[in-house]
């Protein structure tokens, strides 16, 4: 007997399928609810009444932390208005602006004071993530080009006038060093230096494809709508887990091991029913995106720039999931526990997936987050989606979830019961 026959799995696999086909609760839990959830995000997303202005989050590295210099700039910027400032030390600044977690941090360098008070230009250095809105950025450079612009104005008046204030003492009782018609006119020399030699300076740098071409603000819809694909795909290691505990206790599984075909060519044929179901929810909800929300008024979805990137990755997400399904069979011994391993799969692990791929974390849900196979499947899609990156740059991500597709398979066919 071979160790594995792809048509004798394939006859496996039709019987499934025949039988999937047959139940409509699993069809309308599979494709109609995923539909209903990115309907509605994208119903929500839009219908929020009037705009409400809100700050922007700034991530500063503070080189100068002990120093007051630093914390009057930090507290001019949070007073501005837009601006909420929010303190990171650098390696981990750069780390959250390297994944996107952040999308833009400015850093205050360690001579910050000590230039300053000497009257030394400084340089405030602003760096942008490859996905940060080019609107959102251009009002936190304004923001703090302009406290940058107030502070060296006041710092060069102030220290004019010291020097003045220091003469002026020096002057013999009763003799006035300066005339008003000085300090005015030092004091107007004060303000055109401000302008063309401004002690604070605010240095910007976007990555380098972004200053070849304008980027449009994200479509949140890019973002929302894989991560619900992915949710759902995901839910399918629930049908894999369900079907093989049927065929337990019915008795049919003990039968096709009767047969000659080898186990293996058993568990191909019982994976391979959804795998083409995941799949296929690929091509609905995807197809939802493209096609669907712009007849509904909203912005399509992008499906990024590599179709081959696109279509590698879909099919590992599959696999992965598929290979969940058949370690829950293994370590589940009733219905009920099948159900809940997988809700927590769908829901907690779906949502932690969505929502920690495109926000600032703390270093203990950082790393939470590499261990939740959703996680990387949407950080891939982010890349291919909203970065426009190819191949290349999900490549961690894709071998990523081969390892977790290879772990799920190891430990599922290490305790998988087929008696």
């Amino acid at each position: 007997m071979s160790i594995l026959s792809i048509p004798a799995a394939l006859r496996v696999a039709r019987k499934d399928i025949k039988i999937f086909l047959k139940e409509r609760g699993t069809l309308l839990y599979l494709f109609v609810i995923p539909l209903v959830f990115v309907l509605g995000f994208s119903a929500a997303s839009a219908g929020g009444g009037e705009p409400q202005e809100k700050a922007i989050t700034l991530a500063v590295v503070n080189l100068n932390a002990d120093s007051g210099a630093s914390q009057t700039l930090l507290d001019a910027l949070d007073q501005s208005g837009g601006i909420r400032c929010e303190l990171y030390d650098q390696a981990r600044a750069q780390a959250q602006l390297d994944k996107g977690k952040i999308n833009r941090m400015l850093t205050i360098p360690a001579n910050y004071a000590e230039n300053l008070l000497a009257g030394q230009p400084v340089t405030l250095r602003l760096v942008n993530s490859p996905d940060a809105s080019a609107s959102m950025t251009e009002a936190v450079h304004r923001a703090v080009a302009g406290v940058a612009a107030d502070l060296s104005l006041e710092t060069q008046l102030i220290a004019s006038f010291r020097q003045m204030g220091e003469m002026q003492a020096a002057a013999s009782p009763g003799q006035l060093a300066f005339p008003t018609e000085v300090i005015v006119e030092q004091a107007q020399s004060q303000f055109a230096r401000s302008r063309t030699e401004p002690l604070l300076a605010v240095e910007e740098s976007w990555p380098q494809h972004l200053l070849e071409e304008d980027e449009d603000d994200i479509n949140p819809l890019s973002v929302s709508v894989p991560g619900f694909a992915v949710m759902f795909i995901f839910l399918t290691a629930q049908t894999t887990a369900q079907y093989i505990y049927e065929e337990k206790k019915l008795g049919s599984f003990r039968r096709l091991l009767a047969a000659p075909i080898s186990k293996a060519t058993i568990l191909v044929g019982k994976m391979t029913p959804n795998f083409l179901v995941g799949l296929a929810q690929i091509v609905v909800i995807f197809g939802a995106g493209l096609f669907l929300l712009p007849l509904l008024g909203f912005d399509p979805i992008t499906l990024g720039n590599d179709p081959l990137a696109l279509v590698l990755l879909c099919l590992v997400i599959v696999l992965c999931s598929t290979s969940l399904g058949v370690l829950i069979a293994a370590i589940a011994r009733t219905e009920g526990q099948i159900t809940g391993l997988s809700q927590v799969v769908l829901w907690v692990f779906g949502f932690a997936g969505i929502l920690l791929v495109g926000m600032p974390v703390s270093s203990t849900l950082d790393t939470i987050s590499q261990v939740i196979p959703h996680y990387w499947a949407n950080a891939a899609f982010m890349d291919l989606f909203v970065r426009g990156q190819g191949l290349a740059d999900i490549m961690p991500c894709i071998l990523v979830l081969l390892g977790f597709t290879v772990a799920f398979l190891a430990i599922g066919l290490w305790r998988f019961k087929f008696n």
